[in-house]
């Protein structure tokens, strides 16, 4: 694989969940890179071409994870994506931060192995260019994955798996948006029940 300084972490980050920063951490320690970029995608891409059901805007995401950042030298944050008038493929993108002075090699989930021959653009050259940091993710066996599938193996010696620690498996943004719509109806039920100058008191 090509020696790179840093790994680039695309994704909705539709929050940030605790699961995309211990991740980025571990791929850090294990690959002995300086950083990991976070690339948001756009939230249009996210609602209409990813088809999910609920996307934070741009500005909200970049936030969130600017803040995560804060407190995390090891952690980088780039609005580059969200600043084009098109969700840039993913090969343009690591370019673009090869032009801004990064060396990145792309951090994925192995869920998205199996859209590689057919769902995207570039695969050879982001695989030779930039080479590929695999995360587990669930039941996932990479490893084998790659062995049976005759695209995946031409590509395996451009592809480090990494099997990532347990108890970030069943950590997702889905659950977070979840618990967020059923605090916002339980508020909206307590409000319906209470005289808004007592809600300081409530100790909630």
């Amino acid at each position: 694989m090509k020696v790179t300084e840093d790994l680039a972490f695309f994704g909705a980050f539709n929050p940030p969940t605790v699961a995309h920063l211990r991740l980025a951490r571990f791929a850090l320690d294990e690959t002995g890179k300086k950083r990991v970029i976070f690339v948001p995608s756009k939230a249009a891409y996210i609602r209409y071409a990813q088809g999910k059901d609920f996307a934070y805007d741009d500005a909200r995401r970049l936030a969130m994870l600017q803040k995560a950042a804060e407190s995390r030298s090891w952690m980088a944050v780039t609005d580059w994506e969200l600043r084009q008038d098109h969700q840039p493929r993913t090969y343009e993108t690591l370019c673009q931060l090869r032009a801004m002075g990064y060396h990145p090699a792309l951090l994925m989930g192995s869920d998205k192995l199996p859209e590689l021959e057919r769902g995207w653009l570039h695969v050879d050259e982001i695989a030779r260019e930039f080479g590929i940091v695999c995360l587990t993710r669930g039941k996932d066996a990479c490893g084998r994955m790659i062995r049976e599938d005759p695209y995946l193996r031409a590509l395996s010696p451009f592809i480090r798996v990494l099997e990532t620690p347990p108890d970030t498996r069943d950590v997702s943004s889905t659950q977070a948006r979840q618990i967020v719509r059923e605090i916002q109806r339980l508020q909206a039920a307590l409000q319906s029940l209470t005289p808004p100058e007592i809600a300081p008191l409530l100790d909630i």
